[in-house]
């Protein structure tokens, strides 16, 4: 299939496959690459007010209130504690309220057949809020796999 990419390259254009992404946190002290196998919760919903127009019965007007996010949901398989990602959602969950909060910037970037940012996805301010393992079970032969549920005020588009 030849076409324009979005680059507008007169090159044949391959679509992005969605196993091939990294999650990078910002800020100090540096967490190095996290490993996960599953990124969900890239959402931005619009909040709306409905009103009824008095006379109008064929329709309701629908107002633009406030933009609002799912958390970031990221998986992968559970590590050791002794690592600078764990002890960012630990310090956060169990001592937030009495040390402070501590944001991070996260980027996901969606990367190509070449290992090159296809598209990246910027959350700012993005704070633990949750934490889960997945159920252990005897019976089957599954990963141990860590479910990290973030919050954040802004996501936007940056490639």
């Amino acid at each position: 299939m030849a076409s324009s990419g979005s680059s507008g390259k007169d090159a044949a254009w391959t679509p992005p496959v969605a196993f091939y992404f990294k999650v990078t946190f910002h800020g100090d002290p540096a967490i190095p690459d996290t490993n996960f196998k599953e990124v969900s919760g890239l959402t931005v919903d619009m909040d709306v007010e409905t009103v009824k127009e008095g006379g109008e019965n064929n329709f309701t007007h629908q107002l633009p209130l406030r933009l609002k996010h799912n958390r970031l949901v990221l998986k992968r398989a559970l590590e050791n504690m002794d690592n600078a990602l764990e002890k960012w959602v630990k310090d956060n969950l169990e001592n937030g309220f009495s040390i402070g909060f501590t944001p991070r910037n996260i980027t996901i970037t969606l990367l190509d057949n070449k290992g090159e940012p296809f598209s990246q996805w910027l959350c700012n301010n993005a704070y633990p809020a949750k934490w889960d393992l997945n159920t252990l079970d005897a019976e089957k032969n599954a990963l141990a796999i860590e479910t990290l549920e973030l919050n954040y005020n802004l996501l936007s588009r940056t490639k």
